[in-house]
Formats: structure tokens, sequence, C-alpha cells
């Protein structure tokens, strides 16, 4: 069964002022919480860490889980 690029994740690498897409999808799952982010919806992440977050509550949770 052939499957489309919507009904699979994308690979991303992240980079301090956007994203480059490796393989093509329409979503990334938050790190955090594995929800499902439409890549036009994806606005944070971390360069380090190579992890896509659903919120800046949760990016900064995170960001703090390091400290």
């Amino acid at each position: 069964m052939l499957m489309s690029a919507s009904d699979q994740p994308a690979t991303l690498i992240y980079g301090p002022n956007g994203f480059r897409v490796i393989r093509h999808g329409q979503y990334v799952v938050c790190a955090v919480s594995g929800e499902k982010i439409a890549l036009d919806e994806l606005r944070y992440w971390s360069v380090e860490r190579q992890e896509p977050y659903a919120s800046a509550e949760i990016s900064t949770r995170r960001a703090l889980e390091g400290e």
C-alpha cells in the first residue's frame, strides 16, 4: 500500500533561523507532549536538542530541564 507524505511525519534539521526538510511530510511530533504539529504551524524547536515543541510553554519547560 502506498502512503502519501501527509500520512507520514517529516524529518527536519532545526537551525537558529528556521528548519530544513530532510524527509517530506505534513507534520512533526512534539518531543514532550507527542502532539502532531503541522509544519506551517511549527514555531518552537531546540537547535541543540534537534527537537520540536508544540508551544512556547513546552519549549520553555524543556529548556529549564537542562539547567
